[in-house]
C-alpha cells in the first residue's frame, strides 16, 4: 500500500471512528519525524474527531540493539510529545507507557518512575504499564508510583502467550522477566497450536482474576495484532 505508516494509521483510526461504534485511541511517536510534521498528524486526528492519543516515544528505527536519538527537529521523548499534544489541544485525552521492571535505556526504576512523573507534568491521564508475568511486580510498581506523588491510573498491560519463544525473545527487548512456570506450561507444545492457545487463555485469565481480587478492574491485553 501506498503512504507512510503513519499515513495508513490515520487512515485506519479514522475508519474505525466513523463507520463503527468504537472509540480509537491514535497510537504515535517521536520517531522519524520533526515536530511540525508530528503536529500535523494531531491536527488531522482532532479534526477527524479522535480525541484519545497513545503518546510513546518510540524503538529506534535500526532495530534491537540500536541506541535511541531524537531526530533533528522533534520531540524528545515522550513528556515532550505529550506537552506537544496538550498545546494543541487541551481537551486530548493522553496515555503513556510505564515500567514495573523499568524500562531498558532507564538507569534505575526511580530514574524510570522520574519520567513517568514529567509525563504527568505534561498532560498524561493514563498510564499503560508494559507487560507482566508476575502481579507482585505491579503492585509494587503501583506503591511506588502513589508514593511519587503520581495519582493518575495505572493500567496493567496483559499478554497472552501463545508463541513462548516469541514471547520470550519479545520480552528481552522490553526489559520484562519471564518466569519459568509460564516455560513449564508451554513445553512440549511446540507442534500443538490448539493447546497453546488454551494455556495462553488460561495463564491470562488467572493473572487477570488475581489483579481484580486486588482491586484493578481495568486491563490492556496485547493482543499482537491477533
Amino acid at each position: 500500500a501506498g503512504g507512510t505508516t503513519r499515513e495508513r494509521t490515520h487512515a485506519t483510526v479514522k475508519r474505525i471512528l466513523t463507520e463503527t461504534p468504537l472509540i480509537p485511541a491514535a497510537h504515535l511517536t517521536c520517531i522519524a519525524a520533526t515536530r511540525e510534521e508530528i503536529d500535523a498528524i494531531v491536527r488531522t486526528y482532532h479534526a477527524a474527531g479522535v480525541r484519545h492519543i497513545v503518546a510513546l516515544r518510540g524503538d529506534p528505527i535500526d532495530g534491537a540493539g540500536a541506541k535511541y536519538a531524537p531526530h533533528p527537529g522533534g520531540y524528545s521523548n515522550a513528556a515532550d510529545l505529550a506537552a506537544g499534544i496538550k498545546r494543541i489541544s487541551p481537551d486530548f485525552e493522553i496515555s503513556v507507557s510505564a515500567y514495573p521492571e523499568k524500562h531498558p535505556d532507564s538507569p534505575t526504576v526511580e530514574a524510570d518512575i522520574d519520567m513517568l512523573k514529567a509525563k504527568v507534568d505534561a498532560g498524561a491521564t493514563r498510564a499503560i504499564t508494559q507487560f507482566f508475568f508476575e502481579n507482585d511486580l505491579y503492585f509494587r510498581y503501583l506503591d511506588r508510583v502513589r508514593a511519587r506523588g503520581i495519582n493518575i491510573p495505572v493500567v496493567p498491560g496483559i499478554l497472552p502467550v501463545q508463541n513462548f519463544k516469541a514471547a520470550t525473545n519479545f520480552a528481552k527487548r522490553c526489559g520484562a522477566s519471564v518466569p519459568g512456570w509460564i516455560a513449564e506450561r508451554f513445553q512440549g507444545l511446540d507442534g500443538d497450536a490448539a493447546t497453546r492457545k488454551l494455556i495462553a487463555a488460561a495463564v491470562a485469565a488467572e493473572q487477570v482474576f488475581d489483579i481484580v481480587d486486588r482491586g484493578v478492574t481495568t486491563f490492556h491485553f496485547y493482543t499482537m495484532n491477533r
